[in-house]
């Protein structure tokens, strides 16, 4: 049991105000623990569901679980917020150092509200909160590091993360991102916009705390269970060795990797983008975030020639998985790698979502060839699969550019579509944009009711693995689907990467928690996931989500997937027992 619980302590903070309070919320870490499912309580505490997503009142909330700092691959923090991008739920989760650092500086929580009235960012340093100008921050050219220039003004003492946001943020395009430590993000749905609407260009953390344990021989038996399992298992093993990359090849070969927009299930020289392909030409060294053994963070070196010294080069380093690779290689018919590391280096330097950013590329790509935009729509650019060149210039004027179309284009293609056509070839889940799976019904209908409209709430693809094996019918497709989803709750309530979902059983769990204070069993565990689950579709449907709404782009249904071609009326029912199951119980 810990003997000091830092988790009970909320920090608030008042951008317009440059104020700043704590509030101990043990109501709140009692009850639901913390990570998800503290966040979720705190954004319908201080979030009204019907204000704007850039209104000064739309909180940030960062939130951490209780097994932070003391167990290995419990190392991520979340993010919610309203979403710019679909205008209800937005949640995001990042690891690097900023759940350590949370922790470190004595919060279980932060809230932000507010927009300050000048460029700013916010320095936590324990127990003391700054308010820093960032007018020379703010608009920084390409590819100069605002983490940088922030690391040498802020004191180093203890564990610090610093969160920052690029151009795209600054210009509040809805699928920015927040970046950590270099090589990790608040990836999806726009928290990078929120900042940019709040003047907010980064945010500081750091501390330096003991956390301590009484029955510190039973926390270390189960820390040197845990560690042996994450270093040595199989389970494991794939993501230090190749990471996710390693499904490019089997996706590939199964018809279950997006390509070209869902025009197609064939790419020539495809492997030239696979996992192994990136590790022998372009694997420069794997990183790890804190309190975590595996590593799974490839980095690749990428070398660009200086403009006026011939046969001199510089190296940069870009962090790639299996999501980058597709949405900025197969979906836009890209076989090179290293042209996938260019598009990825100006992705990281605008601060955009690279999923999104890709997603949106090639709807523009097959726009253009039906003829629903005109060049003179894309500023004289001409965009074609393959062409790495002039996407990067794209992406540019999808951050800087001043045209109508380049305007409406940041805010997702299910926006611009609607506005100008193409809707039927937009690749979109409830506002946003499809993740890299084209397996079968429960990818994509997973995607569909989500709380995050992610491959990450029920990993849909693995339950289309076991469909191959074994036909499901729908009912237990849906069972499935919620059943994931509620779970992975409980995961990111303590907060553990997805990554360790297989090791961190429900009994690991259970003695993880006992030994941080919480004495609870698997059905009181259980029943927790569900709530939380259950308070994100409150949020939403209160915020304008329609669940009557919902339905699969016509374009899936086009190209056979990884189990065949889907029928429509087969996924229909899917869909509505999901409807029916989720209203049930709201």
């Amino acid at each position: 049991m810990i003997q000091e619980d830092t988790l009970k302590k909320v920090l608030y903070i008042d951008l317009s105000k440059k104020k700043f309070w704590v509030e101990e919320r043990t109501d709140l870490f009692s009850q639901f623990i913390g990570g998800t499912g503290v966040a979720i309580k705190l954004l319908h505490e201080n979030c009204g569901y019907d204000i704007d997503p850039f209104s000064p009142e739309n909180p940030i909330i960062f939130a951490i679980g209780p097994l932070n700092g003391l167990f290995p691959i419990a190392s991520k923090t979340v993010a919610v917020f309203k979403s710019p991008h679909t205008g209800n739920l937005g949640e995001s989760h990042a690891g690097g150092r900023s759940a350590i650092a949370i922790r470190m500086a004595g919060y279980g929580a932060i809230v932000i509200k507010g927009r300050s009235d000048r460029p700013c960012y916010i320095a936590i340093h324990s127990d003391k909160v700054y308010f820093k100008d960032a007018t020379t921050l703010w608009g920084l050219e390409e590819g100069v590091s605002a983490g940088r220039l922030i690391r040498n003004q802020e004191p180093g003492a203890g564990l610090r993360t610093i969160m920052r946001i690029g151009p795209a943020g600054e210009k509040m395009v809805s699928f920015a991102c927040v970046t950590l430590e270099t090589y990790r993000h608040f990836g999806r749905l726009g928290l990078g916009a929120v900042f940019g609407s709040k003047n907010l260009k980064a945010v500081v953390v750091s501390g330096k705390r003991d956390l301590k344990v009484t029955n510190f021989k039973e926390y270390k038996e189960v820390y040197g269970e845990l560690l042996a399992q994450l270093a040595q298992s199989d389970k494991m093993r794939k993501y230090h060795e190749l990471g996710t990359s390693s499904n490019i090849m089997p996706l590939s070969f199964s018809r279950g990797i997006p390509i070209k927009n869902l025009l197609t299930n064939e790419l020539q020289e495809i492997s030239n983008i696979s996992g192994e392909s990136f590790a022998e030409k372009h694997l420069g060294r794997r990183v790890a975030c804190s309190h975590c053994p595996v590593a799974c963070i490839h980095l690749a070196t990428l070398r660009k020639p200086y403009e006026d010294e011939p046969y001199f080069y510089r190296t940069v380093y870009l962090s790639y998985d299996y999501e980058l690779i597709y949405a900025l290689g197969s979906m836009l018919g890209v076989t090179s790698s290293e042209g996938v590391l260019k598009l990825i280096e100006v992705v990281e330097d605008m601060g955009l979502d690279a999923i999104s950013t890709g997603v949106v590329l090639s709807w523009i790509t097959e726009a253009f060839e039906k003829g629903v935009i005109s060049e003179k729509m894309t500023e004289g650019l001409i965009p074609q699969w393959g062409n790495v060149d002039t996407y990067i210039e794209i992406i540019k004027k999808i951050v800087y550019g001043t045209s109508e179309f380049f305007n409406d284009t940041r805010r997702g293609i299910d926006y611009v579509s609607s506005k100008y056509g193409g809707k039927e070839f937009a690749l979109t889940y409830g506002g946003n944009e499809m993740p890299g799976y084209h397996t079968g019904y429960a990818a994509h209908i997973g995607y569909l009711f989500g709380a995050r409209h992610s491959h990450l709430d029920s990993a849909g693809y693995a339950i289309d693995k076991e469909a191959m094996v074994r036909p499901l019918n729908e009912e237990q497709i849906a069972n499935k689907i919620i059943s994931e989803e509620c779970w992975r709750q409980i995961l990111s309530t303590l907060v553990i990467c997805f990554f360790g979902r297989e090791i961190y059983t429900v009994d690991v769990i259970l003695r993880c928690l006992k030994l941080t204070g919480y004495n609870i069993s698997k059905e009181e565990l259980l029943k927790i996931g569900q709530k939380i689950y259950i308070d994100k579709y409150r949020f939403k449907i209160k915020s304008g989500f329609d669940l009557s709404s919902l339905s699969l782009p016509k374009r899936v249904f086009e190209l056979p997937s990884s189990i065949g071609l889907l029928k429509k009326d087969f996924a229909d029912r899917i869909i509505e027992i999901l409807r029916e199951k989720i209203k049930s119980l709201l």
